[in-house]
């Protein structure tokens, strides 16, 4: 009977989870589709999908929005994969900085890169005044598809990097001797032994800039002028001043849906190709750089670096320039910090830091079960769980955002215009960086620990509590970090959720830029870089590590 009861306490925590995913995520999913293709008078129809195949100016967002995506997921791999090389394989002098600060090129919110390479090289951007005015050079124009493509690939290329670090690390020493010994090394072996053993990590991590890139609302909102992109068309269709259509919009959500998830699919199977384990029993020996290729991956890698981390050192810098609306003047001064104060930074603070810590909370405890149930108590049940927690994976912002507006928009849960609704869309976003950290770590510990506290007498749910956790620490940790960072730059699902009673740090940047404020924009962008820097130092200095997981 104890046996049993016990059983019984883990089923009941099962059907919990699934109770709270079906309301707040299937629930609005099929709201969605019911918007779709459901008019308002009841009438079942397909209207709005005719709409959109039917005229070419909205086939042509999915088409922008592909094109411009998968560019980007090829250009990050170019730029991300070499550097993780350089960084896995030789001593580069001042790796961490590296480290660091290619991290926080990827960890900012999503448009102020966007916002900072206008101001240096739009119309009138500092870098292109300057060239035209020293060398009679005019400098092709930021906006549009080059735009776009240099300001992703730029932020996005460290997530390949992250992966890719991760990855050379598991590949064993004693097979690049062995590769050396028969004549194939440099350029070669990379290609050959390096590349083809990280193939399967090569697929994963051009699925997350993938979806990170198509997802984007920021950067083509601020950037794309005529070349309009699917999450701007959703915004636009919703929210927009002019032409809502809220069936539309629910019609394009459920394209974008189907667009991700075929694309997802086509990388699981893609990755089916390459099924091997690596056990890294004798890790790769870093070789000092020399020579010319030392210099050469001296100034690759801090000049990359140097690049992606630009923009935000030129907001920072901005933050303390004089200004009146779009324009910078001579002289310093702290009057966009004070003009921030008294538009709503007290509360844009206190908003992300609440919404930040609570979505965290309740995402490592529920991922910290979803782990548990998945690893060591799997079934149908438990797998299906996993199965629609990982669903936000491959799904836009804006979809989710518009998800959970047409779910909770009218009683009896009447959530917009709260900070809850806001919380509910972070975690559901959020929640899979940290399920699957923690359950790649938890496959890791022997099964036999557990046994053994549960032998001396401790329960399953003392040893769970008092043992297991503890000892996913790590895992959690990682995937926590990467949580909180995105949820505190997160964009595109808030700017379908927010209002002035709910409005983040991320949001009051995005409001000044899109009302002319660039001085005030400047300042809350600066205070949100800071607060990405000290969250990424802490966990550095908590987790006394040098890698974050994906």
């Amino acid at each position: 009977m104890a046996t049993k009861k016990k059983f019984e306490v883990w089923t009941v925590v099962s059907l919990v989870i699934l109770a709270l995913f079906i309301l707040f995520m299937v629930y609005p999913m099929f709201g969605l589709l019911k918007q779709a293709v459901v008019t308002d008078d009841g009438a079942f129809t397909f209207q709005q999908f005719k709409e959109f195949f039917s005229k070419n100016y909205y086939s042509q967002t999915i088409v922008n929005s592909l094109e411009v995506t998968i560019t980007v997921t090829l250009v990050a791999l170019v730029l991300g994969i070499p550097f993780a090389y350089f960084y896995s394989f030789y001593h580069l002098k001042g790796s961490k900085v590296l480290f660091v600060v290619s991290i926080l090129c990827c960890m900012s919110a999503p448009f102020i890169g966007a916002y900072s390479w206008i101001m240096l090289l739009g119309r009138g951007g500092v870098i292109t005044t300057f060239v035209k005015n020293t060398f009679g050079i005019t400098l092709g124009s930021i906006y549009g598809f080059k735009g776009i493509l240099l300001v992703q690939s730029l932020k996005f290329f460290p997530l390949v990097f992250i992966y890719m670090n991760g990855a050379f690390k598991n590949i064993d020493n004693t097979l690049m001797e062995a590769s050396a010994n028969m004549g194939c090394t440099g350029v070669r072996r990379l290609f050959t032994i390096v590349m083809a053993l990280s193939m399967p990590t090569i697929l994963a991590a051009a699925m997350m800039v993938f979806m990170q890139a198509f997802a984007d609302f920021g950067t083509p909102g601020l950037l794309g002028e005529s070349f309009q992109t699917f999450p701007v068309l959703i915004y636009n269709q919703y929210l927009g001043e002019t032409g809502q259509n809220h069936h539309f919009a629910a019609a394009l959500a459920v394209i974008a849906i189907v667009v991700t998830a075929i694309v997802f699919f086509l990388q699981k199977w893609a990755t089916s190709k390459f099924k091997f384990s690596m056990n890294a029993l004798h890790p790769v020996e870093k070789k000092k750089p020399k020579g010319l290729a030392g210099v050469l991956m001296y100034v690759y890698c801090y000049g990359l670096v140097a690049v992606s981390f630009m923009p935000q050192l030129y907001i920072i810098y901005l933050s303390f320039r004089k200004n009146t609306g779009y324009t910078f003047q001579p002289g310093f001064s702290l009057g966009n910090y004070e003009l921030a104060i008294k538009r709503l930074l007290g509360r844009s603070i206190k908003n992300t830091a609440i919404m930040g810590v609570v979505a965290l909370a309740i995402i490592i405890v529920i991922a910290v079960l979803i782990a548990y149930l998945v690893v060591r108590r799997s079934n149908v049940l438990n797998n299906g769980i996993d199965t629609i927690a990982m669903l936000p994976y491959i799904m836009p912002g804006a979809v989710i955002g518009l998800a959970l507006l047409l779910a909770f928009g009218k009683k009896p849960l009447a959530l917009t215009g709260t900070l809850t609704i806001m919380i509910i869309a972070m975690v559901i976003r959020r929640l899979p960086y940290t399920i699957r950290s923690a359950t790649a770590t938890l496959m890791q510990i022997s099964l036999s620990i557990e046994e053994a506290s549960i032998s001396l007498g401790a329960s399953k749910l003392k040893t769970f509590a008092k043992v297991t956790v503890p000892m996913m620490a790590n895992g959690i940790l990682s995937g926590a970090i990467l949580s909180w960072v995105t949820i505190v730059t997160e964009l595109s699902s808030s700017i379908i959720l927010y209002n002035n009673r709910n409005i983040t740090l991320t949001m009051s940047t995005y409001v000044a830029i899109s009302r002319g404020s660039y001085g005030l924009a400047c300042a809350f962008a600066a205070i949100l870089t800071v607060v990405t820097i000290v969250s990424l130092v802490i966990y550095l200095a908590v987790s006394k590590s040098e890698d974050v997981q994906l």
